[in-house]
């Protein structure tokens, strides 16, 4: 497969810059299995899903990840967190003018400094030796990290709008974007269906975000991810699909999730780090439906679409979106795919 089969014309205007005032006044393109599109809004998810089914959420937080600061010889720095490592240790993308040299430090906004301790691929390993700890530091001087199709810089609301309402545990670069749309509302509307939630963690990294470098997809690597897929939801998973209902991935990072925690055909307990990469004939084990936003053209996101929802009709669908003028990306619409004729879905 060639990266140029998941391309798609998308109009500058239709990338939203901003979230809508109410989180489930997105609207929601439902892309049945077969037939036509059905243009929605995600106020009526409820009513497109079945008692018994099971949604599954990512519960990940995201850390006020971007700092700016100055190098000893007073150029600019930008500083993109990729994780924690721990309380002293960061790992991020650093932009300068000129490349910083092991060894140097960085000074940011509020005096403190930052060590250039080591490399690791695209990387920095970066020390911070204040007694509060790393976490602390990125309250008090970091910003959100809004992506960089959103063309402004972050202000207050984002630090409300850029995180679901049921993030919990922090770690994250990027919000799990499908998880934006819910609100408590719209929480108990599910819930009084006979619609029930469970979690798991991914920390989304900043990769997510990276465009291929390669055009033959399969020599693509993906970035590693940590994330967590506990016993109680490997429960629910199995008694959902025992009592004939069906796992909604809300997100693909859901999706990246759950496939990675089945690598011997079964659903089981996971923690650890995935680099799993969904291209088209991948069989889904753990997945029954999936809730999303629209992605980016050429993205590993897309690909994941297209593997679940077949790649002629999710470009059919992408297409019909543009035409509907929905808004696209992190602060934009979702949709609601079935897998499509031919997928093989356990």
């Amino acid at each position: 497969m060639l990266k140029s089969e998941f391309n798609y014309e998308l109009p500058r205007e239709l990338i939203a810059q901003e979230p809508l005032e109410e989180r489930a006044a997105s609207r929601l393109l439902i892309v049945p299995r077969n037939g036509a599109f059905v243009d929605s809004r995600m106020r009526d998810l409820p009513e497109a899903l079945r008692t018994g089914d099971l949604l599954v959420f990512n519960d990940t937080r995201v850390l006020p990840a971007r700092m700016q600061g100055h190098k000893d010889s007073g150029g600019a720095v930008e500083i993109l967190l990729e994780r924690l490592e721990d309380e002293h240790t960061l790992l991020a993308q650093v932009r300068s003018s000129k490349p910083l040299r092991k060894g140097r430090s960085i000074t940011l906004a509020d005096g403190s400094k930052l060590e250039f301790v080591a490399r690791d691929g695209e990387f920095m390993r970066l020390q911070y030796a204040g007694e509060e700890g790393a976490s602390a530091l990125l309250d008090r001087v970091g910003a959100i990290p809004l992506p960089p199709y959103i063309v402004r810089a972050p202000d207050a609301a984002d630090r409300d709008r850029y995180q679901t309402v049921f993030a919990q545990t922090p770690g994250a670069v990027a919000a799990p974007t499908a998880g934006l749309h819910f609100d408590d509302a719209l929480l108990a509307a599910l819930r009084s269906r006979g619609i029930e939630g469970a979690a798991l963690t991914l920390h989304v990294g900043a990769g997510t975000f990276q465009p291929l470098r390669v055009d033959d997809v399969s020599q693509h690597r993906m970035h590693a991810e940590r994330c967590v897929v506990g016993a109680t939801l490997v429960e629910k998973v199995e008694s959902t699909r025992t009592q004939g209902g069906r796992v909604v991935a809300v997100g693909t990072t859901v999706v990246r999730a759950l496939e990675s925690a089945t690598a011997d055909g079964a659903l089981r307990p996971f923690d650890g780090e995935t680099r799993i990469f969904i291209t088209p004939g991948y069989q889904f084990r753990a997945v029954d439906l999936l809730l999303t936003n629209f992605h980016l053209a050429q993205s590993t996101l897309l690909m994941l679409v297209c593997a679940f929802g077949g790649r002629a009709r999710m470009l059919e669908a992408y297409a019909h979106a543009v035409t509907s003028r929905y808004r696209f990306f992190s602060y934009g619409d979702a949709m609601l795919i079935h897998p499509a004729d031919g997928v093989p879905v356990k």
